[in-house]
């Protein structure tokens, strides 16, 4: 899909986010990283995570519990694969080509919500990014940049980040599609259990209390603008949305907020 989007565009970037990295192999996912961003002209941001879900891993026949190492793995592999260089993996000599458009390499931040994860990209110096907005472990990995002598930034949520929908009536697109932002909120609320937490983080039983959680919007265009968010989340296909209705709420925005954003 990435591809698909560099094709018909010149200059936006384009974010894979989040790869789960455990579930990739890292020779193939370190070639298309960098086919991707020569293609782009290093238009490609990556995050790579580990995901939430065991279930993921079950499906692809991989340890849950083996999910640090192998995440460990595969970030080594895709720095050293992306020098051009030979290097050692798994016993064997090999050397990736071809190598990508960025140097020293392609964009890569690390993703998640836990110490381990800032602790990961703090020792490898990769950029931070946080599944929300978590100030403390946004410390944590500064702390731990400090420990490792290396040097890293953080791209994370602000703590308003709510998901949009655009339409001309907000009452009538709640009424009409209200269930599938239930749906896909208990389907997240349903994933989360001790210390796994999914993207998005909703107790909402009923569309009227999803809606007054504030956690999915559905906004008219100036209604957006006057949020004034530092992001807006474009969120079209919640849940099985039509797609009609999602291109809708997409030309909503390209047409009517966009411009005034751009003014």
């Amino acid at each position: 899909f990435a591809g698909a989007v560099f094709g018909a565009t010149r200059r936006i970037a384009v974010t894979v986010s989040a790869v789960i990295g455990p579930l990739h192999d890292p020779l193939r996912l370190a070639e298309e990283i960098a086919v991707l961003d020569l293609l782009s002209g290093g238009r490609l941001v990556t995050v790579a995570g580990i995901g939430y879900r065991p279930e993921e891993y079950a499906l692809f026949d991989v340890e849950w519990r083996r999910r640090g190492r192998l995440q460990d793995e595969l970030l080594e592999t895709l720095l050293k694969a992306w020098t051009g260089e030979e290097f050692e993996y798994r016993g064997r000599t090999v050397r990736i080509t071809p190598r990508p458009f960025t140097d020293p390499h392609p964009l890569l931040l690390v993703g998640g919500s836990s110490k381990a994860a800032a602790r990961r990209a703090a020792r490898l110096g990769l950029p931070f990014f946080p599944s929300a907005h978590l100030p403390e472990l946004e410390a944590y990995y500064k702390e731990r940049l400090v420990e490792y002598g290396t040097e890293g930034w953080t791209m994370m949520p602000t703590a308003e980040t709510p998901l949009l929908h655009i339409a001309e009536n907000p009452d009538e697109a709640w009424a009409r599609h209200g269930e599938h932002f239930l749906h896909e909120a208990r389907t997240y609320a349903s994933w989360q259990s001790g210390d796994i937490r999914s993207a998005v983080r909703s107790a909402a039983a009923s569309v009227e209390e999803l809606r007054a959680e504030g956690v999915y919007r559905i906004l008219t265009p100036d209604e957006c603008v006057e949020q004034g968010l530092d992001n807006l989340v474009l969120h079209p296909l919640a849940g099985g949305m039509p797609v009609e209705e999602g291109w809708r709420s997409l030309r909503l925005f390209a047409e009517e907020v966009l411009p005034v954003l751009n003014g």
